[in-house]
């Protein structure tokens, strides 16, 4: 296989030389590294102090450009954005230049997917008041986020604030979700429908 896939070795090989540093980088943040993770590239992390991010064991995580066909077009992104923001990951989990940005809670279950480029955010960031905005300009809505165990979402998807998607569903690339899908759904669209 590494003979029909020669820039596995060169992806691999640069992993494990940025390792150290890459361990170092979430132990700095206060984020205990996990059990057979695959870290290709070190990930933006913005952790608001006293927050709380946690991953399960075997997390894929690529951030460089040339680690996946799809290249993505940032490093992965996680980030908290008050006191009391939650993201926690479960195990066995994927991620592709994927951003993760709770004000509230982004919860993961197990075994899910996320494809290049996503976005997953449980806020608006900013108030849709011209006034507020003037007020407060990052006190935007927000509701957590609940992703449960075996989910698949497609590549420059977004999933927007107060969604749960339900065990083993997917979300087609490109979708924008503003509403709960339900279990083993397929869901697709701008804003996304459930089309099976």
């Amino acid at each position: 296989m590494l003979i029909d896939m020669p820039w596995r070795i060169t992806n691999n090989v640069r992993r494990v030389l940025a390792l150290p540093f890459i361990q170092l980088g979430f132990a700095l943040h206060g984020i205990r590294w996990g059990r057979g993770w695959v870290i290709f590239g070190m990930p933006t992390i913005q952790r608001y102090r006293g927050s709380t991010i946690e991953f399960g064991d075997a997390l894929w995580m690529r951030s460089w450009h040339a680690s996946n066909p799809l290249a993505p077009n940032h490093a992965c992104v996680v980030a908290t954005r008050s006191r009391n923001a939650i993201i926690r990951v479960g195990n066995n989990c994927g991620f592709t230049g994927v951003s993760l940005v709770a004000m509230s809670q982004i919860e993961i279950g197990n075994n899910v997917v996320v494809g290049a480029n996503a976005v997953i955010i449980d806020t608006d960031f900013h108030p849709l008041d011209p006034t507020e905005r003037l007020r407060d300009f990052n006190a935007g809505a927000h509701a957590p986020v609940i992703v449960e165990d075996d989910v698949f979402i497609g590549m420059h998807s977004l999933i927007l604030k107060g969604v749960r998607l339900g065990k083993g569903c997917t979300i087609g690339a490109g979708s924008v979700v503003s509403r709960n899908v339900p279990a083993g759904a397929v869901a697709a669209g701008n804003p996304a429908q459930v089309l099976r």
